[in-house]
């Protein structure tokens, strides 16, 4: 069971991923991120409205989330979101690294009406070899240099 604010909270996101269906702006996705019992951030999936396959609802609300609180981390927040996320979203909320995460719709309910990311989940269990996206390593050596001068510096920010 969750909390009146949770409930409200988790019903925002809901609203906006029936908004963004109607409104014909992009697909039945809504989030947004909390801070100190407050929505600080709104996303709602926009991938066809700004031509951008990272557009998806979580991912426009950490980066709303991130500008409002003047950092690339949201210590302290949690996010609530319309489906279970995707694999790129799962990735970009731990990478956010905030406090919880809460949501809706399930993976499941998501492929069934065909917004099925488990082919992302098994190609990631695959060797680069086996995978459908060719994958080939090249100047592994040339590339190295930024690690060398990044774990050298001491002016970097640690994230």
């Amino acid at each position: 069971m969750c909390s009146t604010k949770q409930s409200e909270f988790m019903q925002e996101a809901i609203r906006l991923s029936i908004e963004n269906v109607k409104s014909g702006k992009g697909g039945p996705f809504g989030a947004v991120i909390v801070k100190d019992g407050k929505i600080i951030a709104h996303g709602a999936n926009s991938v066809t409205t700004n031509n951008d396959p990272t557009a998806h609802a979580e991912v426009m609300a950490i980066r709303k989330a991130c500008e409002v609180l003047g950092t690339f981390q949201l210590d302290g927040c949690e996010i609530y979101t319309s489906c279970e996320p995707c694999p790129m979203c799962l990735g970009a909320i731990y990478w956010a690294r905030p406090d919880k995460m809460y949501y809706a719709n399930t993976k499941k309910d998501a492929a069934e009406i065909n917004f099925d990311d488990n082919f992302i989940y098994e190609e990631l269990a695959l060797p680069y070899e086996n995978r459908k996206l060719q994958t080939i390593q090249i100047m592994r050596d040339e590339a190295l240099e930024a690690f060398k001068l990044w774990s050298e510096s001491i002016s970097k920010i640690e994230y």
